[in-house]
This record gives C-alpha cells, structure tokens and sequence, in this order.
C-alpha cells in the first residue's frame, strides 16, 4: 500500500486498538499535516520523513477522558491538564461544568494556553465550580434562557450540558436544576450529563428524568447507590439507553458496586476519571490508573479502550472523527507499554484489588505532534492532603532537583561547536 503523499510521521509494527475506525491488530499508522493519512500493515517506510518503531508496543487514537475539570487558575477544581496529558496518552479532555454561563467567556480565554483538545460541558448553574459546591442553591443561578443562549452562542466549544445532583449542591431544590438542565439541553439538541451523589434527591428520581443519550456520571458511587448496589432504577435507565459513565473522582468510585453492576449486565458505556485538583494526587492520579481498574475486574482490553475513546467520542458526538484512527481524523495518538501484573489497585474508598495489566504511556501526539515533558504546578492551598501525599510530593520535587541539577552529561558526551584555530590549540607547534 502507497501512501497519498509523503508521510510526517510513520508509526510502525504497533498493536493497534482502533475499535471505533474498526482496526484492531498490528498496524502501521501514517500521518500528514496534522491528520491520519493512512493505516494499513504494512505501509512503506521510505516515504516517511520520521520513522517510529512501536513493535512491542500498544497503538490508540488518543484518548478522550468524558469528565475532567481544567483551568486550574479558574475554579477551585482545576488542574492544568498538558502536564498529565504528555504522559498518560489523554489528548481530549471534556470538562464537565466547571464553567457556567457567567465565566464561559473568561474559561474560553484560559483554555487558549492549552496544548489539549477541551470540549465543554455547560453547567446548568451559570456560577460554574468557582467554588466547592452550592452552584444551584439558587434557582435564579439555573437560567435556562440564559443557558440555551450561551449553548447557542458558543456552539464550536459546548457539547453538552452538566447538572451536578446532591443535597450539598441543590440544598432544597431538589430535582428541579436536572429539569432546568434537561430544557436547555432539548432546546439545544445536546446530552445532559448528571452527577449523583448524597441524597436527597433519591438516585431513582435523578434516573426518572434522563432521556436516551443523557450521561450518568459517577454510576458506580457507593455513595449514591447506597445499601441497594444495583436498584430497579439503575436497570430501568440503562435498559433505556441512558449511558452509564464511571467519574471515579475523590468518591466516585467503589469497586464492589462495580462489580454488582457487570454482574447485573450494566458494564460502564464510558470510562472518565473525573481528574481535578483532589484527586490529581490520588486516589484518581489519571485515566490509564483509572482504566486498569476495569481491567482488573475483568473487563478486555479492547473493550476498555473503546471506552475511552470511540465511546465518549459517540456520546458527545464530537466531530472529526476523534476517537478513531481513520484516515481524515487528527492524528491524536497515544502509545502505550502494556506492562503485566500484579498491580495492587484502590478505589475511593479504599477497597483494593489487584490487576493483571495496564497500560503505561511512552508517547503522546497531538495532531501528529509528540507532546514534550510538562512539570505540574504545585497544589492550590485549599487541596486536603494527607502526610504521606505531601511527603511523595515533597520527594518528588527533591528528585527532580537533583535530576535537573546534575549536567545533562559527561566530557565524553559534549562536542566542541566553536574549534579554535590550529595555532591556538594547546600543544599545536604550526612549525611542525
């Protein structure tokens, strides 16, 4: 197979996982101008003008993480993502809610800086997550005019809506900002994806309102599920085409709720990290974590990528062909090591497990660009730590001060770039 035109960039001998542009097994990816411009397995390496050898290795579009907060000078959950992104193969990050009609404005301005893709999910609750909780507290903060007018008037960054449901976010208002939320989306022809939590509101009537395509975030919460792992309403909203999304988060997340709900028939249609500023550090850390927890209660490999990637691509139908490696579609790819347990994994609450595999990024392109090594920032004053949090972090900075304190490398690995002239070496006689 020939390629249409001299290849960028040519990825070679990888596994690929492409479940969404239907490639899976060993592939050779080529890429032009920002876009895949083939896939086939063997395409010829001499037309490339950089060649990657990825034998051994796991090939993904990049992924798409369905519930992130970024922005970290803006919200009180943010965390800036392209320090992560270069490491852990998530090319796309949706934000889900921080930003309300009052700050989408000033939102789309701190997002520019970012290397990442970061489509929006609205928050219903035009003050946005500038702090903990408390957004819909008051109705009045829950226009649904004003939220249709935003969706409308910033079409190329929202792709859906957010409704966060718990009874520290609504206080009495119960259900009503879910409803407000699910108008402006029908109004706007987008999903609606809700957070549940602490009731009340019960679970059940948060379930009641969602429609086909609507978004359940958090859906393996031990906290919103309660002593009834696996309800009736869960069931009922799944059996209707309601899309199940894990949001592991700082509580998100148990395995033994999990594990009821694949026993149950109600496996994740999405797996998203709901990474942000508490749990950046634990017990979340990134979405190849997150994933490996689902390999590790027995969900493929495959299946488990799809997730995070076709999946939430098709959920918010983001455009572009995102999600996959087609040809046409950016080149958002990721390469992966597929590394062999045990792993000893935790969930929100501290349940453990232990995995089989997980994948461990070695590269990370953006639009055919490989992502270059980003520091973090060090965390915001009001993130809870704990002793040992703190003192990981404190050793961290230490080891990268003495990583970058110590020269590059030694004598041996320098060259002169500026010779002196024969007569001005030393031991040189120009007399012979």
């Amino acid at each position: 197979m020939s390629l249409p035109a001299r290849a960028d960039l040519l990825l070679t001998g990888g596994h690929v996982i492409d479940v969404g542009g239907g490639h899976v097994g060993r592939y050779d990816v080529a890429v032009r101008a920002g876009r895949i411009a083939a896939i086939g397995p063997a395409l010829p390496a001499d037309d490339a003008r950089q060649l990657v050898d990825v034998r051994g290795k796991v090939v993904t579009p990049g992924l798409i993480d369905l519930h992130t907060h970024v922005a970290a000078q803006a919200t009180y959950w943010g965390i800036d993502p392209d320090p992560v992104a270069w490491r852990s193969g998530v090319t796309t990050w949706v934000d889900a809610g921080s930003a309300g009609a009052y700050s989408l404005d000033a939102f789309r301005v701190a997002l520019r800086r970012l290397e990442v893709r970061v489509p929006v999910l609205l928050n219903i609750s035009a003050l946005g997550l500038t702090g903990r909780t408390g957004e819909s507290r008051h109705l009045d903060n829950c226009d649904v005019d004003l939220a249709i007018a935003t969706v409308r008037d910033n079409r190329d960054l929202v792709a859906g809506i957010k409704v966060r449901i718990d009874r520290e976010t609504v206080g009495r208002n119960g259900i009503e900002p879910l409803r407000r939320g699910i108008m402006a989306a029908e109004a706007c022809d987008v999903p609606v994806m809700v957070h549940i939590g602490a009731s009340p509101p019960a679970v059940a009537d948060v379930l009641a309102l969602l429609r086909p395509g609507d978004i359940v975030t958090h859906c393996a919460s031990a906290i919103a599920a309660g002593p009834e792992l696996v309800s009736p309403a869960m069931r009922d909203a799944y059996a209707r085409g309601v899309l199940f999304d894990l949001g592991h988060g700082s509580g998100g997340f148990a395995f033994d709720v999990l594990e009821a709900q694949l026993e149950s028939g109600l496996t994740p249609h999405t797996v998203s990290s709901d990474l942000h500023a508490r749990c950046l550090y634990g017990p979340v850390f990134d979405l190849p974590t997150t994933m490996a927890k689902l390999l590790a209660v027995g969900l493929p490999l495959d299946e488990v990528v799809a997730a995070a990637t076709i999946r939430p691509a098709r959920a918010l139908n983001l455009p572009d062909g995102l999600g996959t490696l087609s040809p046409g579609a950016p080149a958002d790819l990721a390469v992966f090591s597929l590394e062999e347990g045990p792993f000893e994994l935790v969930d929100a609450h501290g349940q453990r497990r232990v995995g089989k595999q997980r994948l461990v990024n070695d590269a990370t392109y953006m639009a055919g660009r490989l992502l270059p090594p980003r520091l973090p920032e060090p965390p915001r004053p009001w993130i809870p730590l704990t002793t040992a949090q703190r003192h990981a972090l404190d050793d961290r900075a230490d080891a990268l001060r003495a990583l970058f304190s110590t020269p590059l490398v030694g004598p041996d690995g320098l060259a002169e770039q500026f010779p002196r002239r024969p007569d001005e070496r030393p031991g040189t006689d120009e007399r012979g």
